[in-house]
């Protein structure tokens, strides 16, 4: 039930005039047994998997090399092995001596970014084995229809979260000048563990370092697109490429009360809701609603993003306007709103104010209707 335990504690780095490195180099030890298996270094993300670099495990050991624009989370995976193993690839000479039983408990050194995500792992470690715990035994209360157990347990998961979580927070505000720390809030930004508001606190306080890294850019990008489209808030201005292949902005189209759909030809939920919507432009177009609608086609299963934009627009009788950037979540607009999931909607007023979002079914026409009749 609990899907990721984070922790912090950090120490603080020296400040040197020495020259910063511009690559890493990561070296590593391991049982021979693994020896002829290839190994890769790995960006994970939403969007998109990327390998940095793989090699071939020879006689026990292996070199993994590249360069980094700032220090962040990558992953180690074998071939053959479940799991992988995570670590911080900063621009440094870093050993991994990889444990031959459980690759989780290898040791990293030479990386100060490592040696503060050891303590991490290590704050984690009993609370991870609790999880675990409380895992089998929910499992066999839920067998048994045993619901007096399972609310016990889940406040036991509750109490195990909120632990993890103060002592994660107080840590993050502590040590500001690291960037695992940009890490560990990012994350908890994206959990709705912390609010745009508490976390734009706390990433005011951080080094400049530390708010130029990835983490620390996204960082501000989530809280800046959360707070410009809450509600009462002017809904930011965007273009975007119609499927005729023309450029048209929010303000070019903006009627009494537009709506702001973001969907995509794939989402069943979205065409699902689809009908009504259709139902509501119909009935209140000609009192002044107009609706854009931002495609979030573009992710890697499809084969032909555009041509399933164009075929949903038809078979769905969408019959107003749209962009995409056939970017799926990575759409510029996408993110200007900060969308992490779909569909999602904005109502906005003749000024362009946000009078309400996610309204579905009856509720979005009844916002309407206040709004138009």
């Amino acid at each position: 039930m609990i899907k990721k335990i984070l922790v912090a504690a950090l120490v603080l780095f020296t400040i040197s005039c020495e020259k910063e490195n511009d690559s890493f180099l990561i070296k590593g030890k391991i049982d021979s047994f693994y020896s002829g298996r290839k190994i890769k270094l790995v960006k994970l993300d939403r969007i998109k998997t990327v390998t940095i670099d793989s090699t071939i495990i020879t006689n026990g050991k292996l070199e993994l090399k590249g360069s980094v624009e700032s220090p962040d989370l990558y992953y180690i995976f074998i071939d053959n092995y479940k799991g992988s193993f995570p670590l911080i690839v900063e621009n440094e000479t870093m050993n991994i001596e990889f444990n031959k039983d459980t690759i989780a408990n290898s040791i990293v050194t030479g990386s100060k970014e490592n040696d503060i995500f050891k303590i991490y792992q290590d704050f984690a470690k009993p609370l991870r084995d609790q999880n675990a715990k409380l895992n089998q035994q929910f499992r066999v209360a839920q067998a048994n229809n045993d619901m007096q157990t399972m609310q016990q347990i889940r406040a036991k998961y509750d109490s195990l979260v909120k632990v993890n979580n103060d002592k994660s927070i107080e840590n993050i505000k502590k040590y500001n000048n690291a960037a695992i720390s940009a890490v560990m809030l990012e994350d908890f930004l994206n959990a709705k563990v912390v609010t745009a508001k508490e976390a734009e606190e706390i990433y005011n306080t951080f080094t400049q370092d530390v708010k130029n890294t990835r983490s620390g850019k996204e960082i501000k990008r989530i809280v800046d697109a959360t707070i410009a489209t809450e509600i009462g808030s002017v809904a930011p201005e965007f273009s975007g490429t119609t499927p005729e292949g023309k450029t048209i902005a929010l303000n070019d189209i903006r009627g009494k009360v537009t709506i702001v759909d973001f969907w995509a030809s794939w989402c069943g939920p979205c065409r699902k809701e689809n009908p009504n919507v259709v139902k509501v432009y119909n009935k209140y177009h000609e009192k002044g609603l107009e609706i854009i609608g931002i495609s979030l086609d573009g992710n890697k299963r499809q084969n032909n993003p555009k041509e399933a934009w164009l075929k949903a627009i038809e078979t769905d009788s969408l019959d107003w306007h749209h962009v995409s950037n056939l970017q799926y979540f990575n759409d510029p607009i996408a993110k200007l709103y900060n969308i992490n999931a779909i569909p999602a909607t904005f109502i906005l007023d003749e000024n362009g104010k946000i009078v309400a979002k996610n309204l579905r079914g009856p509720a979005l026409e009844q916002k309407i209707s206040e709004l138009l009749d």
